[in-house]
């Protein structure tokens, strides 16, 4: 009997031991991400989605709930610039769901511009989507850290795409930098994908006006984008049409479906 009860507390400790810390999933913050300033005087974020019940369990089940971390990002991304005009920024599609075994994720935004007695001037939008293996642990613990990652790749691909959509079909609408205005040291998020995606500053494309002398906006409306040639391995990314802080990554092969 006293050789069980001493064996008792090894066998807690070792029972302690077996189960390994559930990891920290931190919230997925984009603040440190350059702002996109758009020549309006206010930016509305709205969403339009209405999750299906099962998009709605698996956003519950999301330690980073989409709709929620999307939103958050475009508040935090595009700013106004403060000339007269709205922009209205509405997310038309925020999901993660588990279809036949599959996480299945997608993102939409639209951006509409308008003048400051009401014209519609501009519109892009900006789509992203991806597709994970469901855990088959049936541990609740890893579907979690399935479904953040999910949407870690969501928001990742989105960041790239919005900003695409918006330099290539509203540039005149963009308060851009200086083209040779020193750029800011690039800055990695510790939270958001260790250094995944990196800050750079929105500098003008050639031909593109700075902020001080920008062209007369026009009507724009959202095409495919073209394929950027394929990077060599190593090397930052030097299509100018693409967000800087993806070294080597397109937005075409970011936004596709795996």
């Amino acid at each position: 009997m006293k050789k069980l009860l001493l064996a008792l507390p090894l066998l807690a400790l070792a029972s302690c031991g077996s189960t390994p810390p559930a990891p920290v999933l931190k919230p997925l913050d984009y603040s440190y991400l350059p702002p996109i300033l758009l020549k309006v005087a206010q930016v509305n974020v709205v969403t339009n989605f209405v999750p299906s019940p099962s998009q709605q369990l698996a956003a519950s089940q999301d330690p980073a709930p989409p709709a929620e971390t999307l939103e958050t990002m475009l508040r935090q991304r595009l700013q106004p610039a403060g000339q007269p005009g709205t922009a209205t920024v509405t997310v038309t599609n925020a999901s993660v769901d588990n279809v036949s075994g599959n996480l299945v994720g997608a993102m939409t935004v639209d951006v509409n511009l308008a003048s400051a007695d009401g014209r519609s001037t501009g519109f892009t939008e900006a789509s992203v989507g991806a597709t994970h293996s469901a855990p088959e642990s049936g541990n609740p613990e890893d579907l979690r850290v399935a479904y953040y990652d999910l949407t870690k790749q969501l928001m990742t691909q989105m960041n790239v795409q919005l900003q695409y959509q918006i330099q290539k079909n509203l540039p005149n609408w963009i308060s851009w930098t200086s083209a040779g205005g020193a750029a800011a040291p690039a800055a990695a998020s510790p939270d958001a994908g260790g250094g995944v995606i990196q800050a750079a500053p929105l500098a003008a494309p050639p031909g593109v006006g700075t902020a001080s002398g920008m062209a007369t906006s026009t009507t724009t409306t959202t095409t495919a984008p073209v394929a950027p040639a394929a990077p060599v391995p190593g090397q930052l990314n030097t299509n100018g049409a693409v967000p800087g802080y993806l070294p080597g990554a397109g937005p075409a092969a970011l936004g596709a479906q795996p």
